[in-house]
């Protein structure tokens, strides 16, 4: 009966195990694809929140060109070139003044249209003051532009067809370049043009390449890009120009274009037009054609920055936090996994003691029952007519003397394991001879060896150094391992071997065996057998009286002494404890 139910507990037990098991499975499941859907949300909002600084970074940076511009333009409509020169002339004296330091613009000009031809007057940056100057290298192409407005028919090119193209402008300066019409009122002799203007004249900014990517490019990453005192992102600025060419790199030691592999981009460098003539009416017209005069589109930037984040992507920033996820998940579901598991064994680990406790408590009972119902009887047959006759009063009187010891000993192995239990295993320890304690055990044995018609034979080695020990604890160890193989040895044989000698090892101690050539105990009961409580199929099934404490409690005296138990045993060849205690003053139990 209690075999099925011990049965169906286990099968209850591993059904909870493979319940949880699956549970956990789909579980972690589960997590692996919302942690997945919250990677991809992460990375989409982290792109989209990095797209967000680069558009107002790259607006930030337009915005400060722009505004360096607009502060230089004549608040009116000029009326010629001249008054557009004196009206230039101080306001950059007085911007110059106020403005950050720096110089912003390389060159300062304005282009005024002569008939077929464009006139350039350029603004000396030092005095103030407008010369008249060559065009620069770096600006034919802006001549050309400009002159071929003021003539109705189609210009050729500088270049006949077949000859080598002239030699453009140095590669830092391109797209540097920007022209802002002044309008100015159309003589009377000429058509009128829509909007009754046309332009007259053209102001031209030549930006300051080293300025803007030494000092604006960097403050504009810094304010937009960082956080926390840290740029966490690798950033890159390279011409819209065919080939292009890298203008800034926060790290300049990168080997690899940034552009190649970046998480976002946006434009940089273009004139806010319509922020430069608001304060103009009627509003500034949307000119066709490619020239810089007309309104540009979003993107429209002569430069692009391109920002990849210093972990290698955005991509892989959120992979690694994604796999950390998925390692803490995996943690958590681990521990719980090894929290069940623990919970299982200790349950079955309880469930077994609460077993062998129930066997102990009826062992005991029926230890206790049977010398109790000896000395009840045996006193019962006394107050009758034997208390007569004397050769009656002393066998019943050895017989309630004999269970009374039984009892004595029983009750006595139980308040040693309850101490045990609680610490106090041995008493003030003291050097003892191995000798005299392995005698005292055999005499106080001797009528259990007789009566159990056991042979003895005993081998103690000569000279024997003394032990450090608590003598009352080591002769119950070895009454102990006596009594076990006296009830439970001689089988067959009868025969009982004492032996004591010096261990051999490094570490200096007293061994002491105590054999029998009984039927030995099964291997699988081996590990089991100093467990409290335990008994063997063999004690039980012969009915061996015993409760199970003995050789747990000869384990811990041996212990608390500083010394090892073990047992050696094979089917039909008996049984041999071997106890190993140290010598006085080699670490023995203080």
């Amino acid at each position: 009966m209690n075999g099925a139910a011990d049965q169906r507990r286990a099968m209850h037990s591993w059904l909870f195990v493979g319940a949880l098991s699956l549970l956990s499975g789909v579980l972690g499941f589960l997590q692996y694809r919302w942690i997945g859907e919250v990677s991809v949300a992460a990375r989409e909002r982290l792109r989209g929140s990095l797209q967000a600084s680069l558009a107002h970074l790259s607006q930030d940076f337009n915005a400060e060109i722009t505004a360096a511009c607009r502060a230089l333009l004549p608040a009116g409509m000029p009326h010629d070139a001249q008054a557009a020169e004196e009206e230039l002339s101080s306001r950059y004296e007085q911007w110059n003044r106020t403005a950050r330091p720096g110089q912003v613009f390389r060159r300062i000009a304005i282009a005024e249209a002569r008939k077929d031809a464009v006139l350039l007057r350029s603004l000396n940056l030092e005095t103030g003051v407008f010369e008249t100057a060559e065009w620069p290298a770096a600006w034919e192409a802006i001549k050309d532009r400009l002159e071929s407005r003021l003539s109705p028919e189609p210009r050729q090119g500088r270049n006949p067809p077949g000859a080598p193209p002239a030699a453009g402008p140095p590669r830092e300066q391109e797209g540097l370049v920007f022209e802002v019409p002044l309008w100015m009122p159309v003589p009377e002799r000429t058509a009128p043009a829509p909007f009754g203007r046309r332009p007259g004249a053209w102001l031209i900014f030549d930006f300051n390449l080293q300025y803007l990517r030494d000092v604006l490019l960097p403050e504009v990453v810094q304010r937009h890009l960082e956080a926390g005192g840290n740029l966490d992102y690798q950033v890159e600025v390279v011409t819209r120009t065919s080939p292009p060419w890298v203008v800034y790199q926060s790290d300049p030691g990168e080997a690899k274009r940034i552009a190649l592999s970046a998480d976002a981009s946006v434009s940089l460098l273009e004139l806010q037009y319509d922020q430069i003539f608001r304060r103009w009416a009627p509003p500034f017209p949307r000119l066709g054609g490619p020239g810089p005069g007309r309104v540009r589109g979003p993107g429209a930037g002569r430069w692009e920055m391109f920002v990849r984040h210093r972990a290698g992507s955005l991509e892989a920033v959120v992979s690694r936090a994604r796999w950390r996820n998925l390692a803490v998940t995996a943690g958590v579901f681990l521990l719980m996994a090894a929290a069940v598991a623990a919970l299982i064994r200790y349950t079955r680990r309880a469930q077994k003691l609460a077993q062998l406790q129930m066997e102990f408590v009826a062992g005991v009972s029926h230890e206790l029952r049977t010398p109790l119902t000896v000395i009840h009887g045996a006193a019962y047959n006394l107050r009758g007519s034997l208390a007569r006759n004397p050769a009656q009063v002393e066998r019943y009187g050895a017989l309630i003397q004999q269970e009374s010891g039984r009892l004595k000993e029983l009750v006595e192995q139980v308040l040693r394991f309850a101490g045990a239990e609680s610490g106090r295993v041995i008493q003030q320890p003291e050097p003892l001879s191995v000798e005299t304690v392995i005698e005292e055990a055999l005499d106080s044995m001797q009528g259990l060896i007789q009566g159990g018609r056991c042979t003895l034979e005993k081998n103690i080695e000569p000279g024997l150094p003394p032990v450090l020990g608590d003598p009352v604890s080591l002769k119950l160890a070895l009454q102990n391992l006596l009594g076990n193989a006296a009830k439970y040895g001689t089988k067959g044989s009868g025969w009982i071997g004492v032996f004591a000698s010096r261990a051999g090892g490094g570490r200096a101690a007293i061994e002491i065996r105590v054999a029998d050539h009984g039927p030995g105990i099964p291997e699988d009961e081996q590990e089991r057998i100093f467990d409290p409580f335990f008994r063997g199929r063999r004690a039980v099934e012969d009915q061996v009286h015993g409760t199970g404490l003995g050789l747990n409690l000869v384990k811990k005296i041996v212990e608390a002494h500083g010394g090892t138990i073990r047992v050696k045993s094979a089917p039909m060849q008996g049984a041999e404890f071997i106890v190993r205690i140290p010598v006085a003053g080699d670490g023995a139990a203080g």
